[in-house]
């Protein structure tokens, strides 16, 4: 560790003291079936948004806080397993996870690494030094977390929440009386394959952005490649950095996407309270939005056309995929193309039925689908199957009275985003996100346990005031 940083971590405990981040304790203490350890909150997904929730709970005092994620320490998030671009997109002065605190920003970590002169050299955030910012963060924090532990099942008990996990050492069951799932752009469903992929293609001749990948296979080899937004760039620049032979982008449109939606949310009246407009305007707002698809940045867009072995087809939607004489056959409605691999640049599925830890309840939870109508010629099929959720980020009941536990379950992941705003879904609009998912879990504690404050209020008799001693009678 560098004296820099040494000073840095310093400064920060003194800021969170000065500013008394972490209040007198004010939980109750409650236990699980026989007297097993029941958890305030447990997340699941201990990345950027994990994290930062995790922190804020610790600042406003909330024990038995534990974080569970199934990848491996200094493995969460897609940062160094499946992203692929150089930096990271979202602009360098953006702050999220550092919840107000200036010396817990990525700009006072990497300063202190490399110094103040350092910073103004950096045009957009490395992805690598990005993953070892959260790695510091957690450590800086010191959140309760458990690496390679997935949550399994939820199941309801009592007033609280039994989850079956998996550990390194087994399966195992705990408690706990709110959840959060902070899991990311795949936590309301799972990746987006086209069935002609699915129905023509064996498993191991397809890959998604969304997965991981050896680079080392994609050498000397023809590649495809379907889609045409960001993540699709990312494939074709690590792809061509491997030494792939050929890379073919095929697109549906004939042009490319060019506006960067989230630059225009970034405004504290649509991030700060998109969830307070009705159900209507906050339908059309979606829509736009995810009318407007991410594109590929101006640094990967210029990588990937340095490379004489990449081409576009724009207007070239692939058809059907099969395997002929040992390679990928696939039919475009511009004739037909063969390849070695296919990458996929997708996208992602919202569908909760894919999400085994739903599984036992699915049924039960409201969809967009459930609780609105759109205006004709306004339909939307993607959009419907997002969950409808409360203000608290919680799930509600299609049916109400039947399935109250899911109001112990939060959303903090893609599949909020309809309902909340995109304040769970990136850095541009965490700081506006976890503050308000902080308050919604403190806020559903305090009420559960109204009646134990009442009576610690009622018996509560400690003395500030000693007339004997002022010395007067």
């Amino acid at each position: 560790m560098t004296s820099a940083l040494a000073e840095l971590e310093k400064r920060i405990a003194d800021d969170l003291e000065r500013i008394e981040a972490t209040p007198r304790s004010w939980m109750p203490e409650r236990a699980g079936p026989d007297g097993a350890t029941l958890h305030n909150v447990v997340i699941v997904g201990a990345g950027l948004s994990g994290l930062s929730v995790g922190f804020g709970l610790k600042r406003q005092n909330v024990g038995k806080v534990l974080v569970i994620d199934k990848s491996a320490e200094g493995r969460e998030g897609p940062w160094v397993t499946c992203a692929r671009m150089d930096t990271l997109r979202s602009p360098k002065h953006l702050t999220g996870p550092d919840l107000g605190l200036p010396s817990l920003t990525y700009r006072s970590w990497y300063e202190a690494l490399h110094g103040a002169a350092a910073w103004d050299g950096v045009g957009k955030i490395d992805r690598t030094d990005w993953m070892d910012y959260l790695n510091w963060y957690r450590r800086v924090t010191a959140l309760d977390v458990r690496n390679r532990t997935a949550l399994d099942a939820i199941l309801p008990y009592d007033d609280f929440l039994a989850l079956d996990i998996t550990t390194p050492t087994g399966p195992e069951r705990i408690y706990t009386r709110k959840l959060v799932l902070a899991t990311g752009i795949e936590g309301a469903g799972g990746l987006a394959v086209p069935n002609f992929v699915k129905n023509g293609l064996p498993r191991e001749r397809w890959t998604h952005s969304g997965e991981p990948i050896e680079a080392e296979s994609l050498k000397d080899r023809d590649l495809g490649i379907v889609g045409s937004a960001a993540s699709a760039f990312d494939w074709a620049v690590a792809s061509l950095r491997a030494g792939a032979r050929s890379v073919t982008l095929f697109a549906r449109s004939n042009e490319f996407p060019k506006t960067e939606v989230l630059a225009w949310t970034n405004f504290p009246g649509f991030l700060g309270h998109f969830a307070d407009l009705d159900s209507l305007r906050r339908w059309r707002f979606m829509r736009r939005v995810f009318d407007l698809k991410v594109p590929p940045t101006q640094e990967m867009y210029q990588a990937a056309h340095a490379f004489p072995q990449f081409r576009t087809e724009l207007g070239c939607p692939p058809t059907a995929a099969s395997i002929e004489d040992g390679r990928i056959r696939l039919d475009t409605t511009r004739g037909t193309f063969r390849f070695d691999h296919l990458l996929l640049g997708t996208g992602y599925d919202i569908d909760l039925t894919r999400r085994p830890e739903l599984a036992s309840f699915v049924g039960e939870i409201a969809l967009w689908q459930d609780r609105f109508t759109p205006p004709p010629g306004e339909e939307d099929e993607p959009l419907s199957r997002y969950p409808y959720l409360g203000s608290h980020f919680e799930f509600l009941e299609k049916v109400p009275g039947r399935a109250p536990f899911l109001s112990h379950i939060h959303v903090f992941n893609n599949g909020a985003v309809p309902s909340l705003g995109p304040i769970c879904n990136g850095i541009t609009g965490l700081k506006y996100g976890a503050p308000r998912m902080v308050a919604a879990l403190t806020r559903g504690l305090f009420l559960a346990d109204a009646d134990q404050h009442y009576a610690d209020l009622m018996a509560y008799d400690e003395e500030h005031f000693r007339p004997e001693d002022s010395g007067r009678q």
